[in-house]
């Protein structure tokens, strides 16, 4: 059974940064692709971009094109996803998930409970 840790989350001005982490644990995930998600306050979970075995990259969400960049270290089976230039509508909780295949658009059904992230100056 795969279960998924997200950390990093926290208070961040505008303009500031994180690193979020989501550590593996179970089974490797080095030939599954890993989906980053995120909450806001009444809204609803948007998927905003992924990452296959490939390091090939998929967007979701043009808001986050050129601030957000997605990496994985296979080794120690975490993903990251490394915020730029945050804006207070990135507040949210963020979550990865995975469905355990090589695809993006593939259901996944493997969630961390989440990170928070909240932007504000």
């Amino acid at each position: 059974q795969v279960q998924l840790v997200e950390s990093g989350g926290g208070r961040v001005q505008p303009g500031g940064s994180l690193r979020l982490s989501c550590v593996a644990s179970g089974e490797p995930l080095h030939e599954a692709a890993i989906g980053w998600f995120r909450q806001g306050r009444g809204a609803g979970r948007e998927r905003i971009l992924c990452i296959t075995p490939n390091n090939e990259v998929k967007w979701y969400r043009d808001s986050i094109k050129g601030r957000f960049t997605v990496s994985r270290d296979n080794a120690k089976n975490t993903f990251y996803l490394q915020m730029n230039g945050l804006r207070i509508e990135d507040t949210a909780v963020y979550y990865c998930a995975t469905g355990g295949f090589d695809e993006c658009d593939y259901l996944m059904d493997h969630w961390g409970k989440g990170t928070a992230v909240t932007v504000s100056a």
